[in-house]
């Protein structure tokens, strides 16, 4: 079998199993109560008719179990306020219910109430190597379902900063497949499948201004989070307990803070916003407001490497040293990270 036949077989097998993510709001109407207009005050006079469901965006994703369980990334479902309909390779549409959301991976799992659903086989990201075959497959630009690319893998364990429109915050997405498959807004949620049709990775984000420059999130940690929502009803994540900000050599000028990287432990003003949540891990180890976190498992806490992103790399249960500088005296603590309720 050639290399196209073999592509266009993968193709036909995964195509099935692919949906597209129509998301929509009930967004408030305007009406400028004197027409004609010919001044143009129409923004001055224009008052609320009411509200009218609209169509905000769309993505993709792809169903990984036959009773309606979909795969998709965090940021295509993210607004708790908007409706999100599933529309199926067949053409049959269903409304959609957000059953977790993976705050740090940018997946997120959705259910669809229908059966006997195609489904995408699921392959593994840690055997992924350079030059593979690499195919995208999801509703580009919102507008055009089932649209393939076809290119190789060309990077591995990548870190970008993506922004969140929504919430208004940049996050920091690690260990991500490059891929030169082209991948366009719209196919964000869709499968990123290798040349026997497995699901490599998810499809998540493009560099704006560069010529394929394409990201996916490797399926093992989809894999990770469909196993804790079918064990325990939801994702859990390693939790530590307290409230930081990133130390840098800015805030080490203005403040005087001795060391120009950690995390310094600090509380929010508003309430519950104790620096060190109470019967938490950090708490239970010692931990105060004022410290600065230099390292957990002596890995340094950088901009680069942000605590967040370092604490990913245990397990619940683990037990984990940190490195704390309190004035001007580093001290050892240890403690066990529990799971984030």
């Amino acid at each position: 079998m050639t290399e196209e036949s073999q592509i266009i077989k993968t193709i036909k097998k995964v195509l099935p199993a692919v949906v597209t993510i129509t998301i929509s709001k009930y967004l408030t109407i305007f009406e400028n109560p004197f027409q004609p207009d010919p001044f143009g005050f129409e923004e001055f006079f224009a008052v609320p008719k009411g509200k009218k469901k609209v169509k905000v965006g769309g993505g993709s994703g792809f169903i990984v179990d036959k009773s309606g369980i979909i795969l998709t990334n965090r940021h295509v479902v993210i607004d708790p306020q908007a409706e999100y309909v599933t529309v199926l390779n067949d053409g049959r549409k269903f409304k959609a219910e957000v059953l977790a959301r993976d705050q740090i991976n940018d997946i997120a799992i959705i259910k669809i109430d229908t059966n006997n659903l195609p489904v995408a086989e699921l392959g593994n990201s840690f055997k992924l190597e350079l030059g593979q075959i690499a195919i995208a497959i999801g509703n580009t630009l919102g507008n055009f379902a089932n649209t393939v690319s076809v290119g190789v893998v060309s990077g591995l364990s990548r870190t970008i900063q993506a922004v969140d429109i929504l919430e208004q915050k940049t996050q920091n997405l690690r260990g991500l497949v490059q891929t030169d498959a082209a991948i366009n807004p719209g196919n964000s949620g869709g499968p990123l499948v290798d040349v026997d049709g497995k699901i490599i990775g998810v499809n998540c984000a493009m560099v704006f201004g560069a010529e394929n420059v394409g990201f996916a999130i490797p399926i093992d940690a989809a894999k990770k989070d469909l196993d804790d929502l079918k064990k325990y009803g939801r994702i859990r994540e390693p939790f530590l307990g307290l409230r930081y900000i990133p130390v840098d050599k800015n805030l080490q000028q203005k403040y005087g803070v001795p060391v120009n990287y950690g995390a310094l432990v600090i509380s929010e003003n508003i309430p519950g916003g104790e620096a060190v949540m109470p019967g938490s891990p950090a708490e239970k180890a010692g931990i105060r407001e004022a410290d600065i976190i230099l390292e957990i498992q002596n890995k340094k806490i950088t901009l680069q490497n942000p605590l967040q992103d370092v604490l990913q790399e245990f397990k619940i249960g683990d037990e984990i040293k940190l490195k704390i500088l309190r004035k001007d005296k580093e001290i050892l603590f240890k403690t066990i990270l529990t799971d984030k309720k």
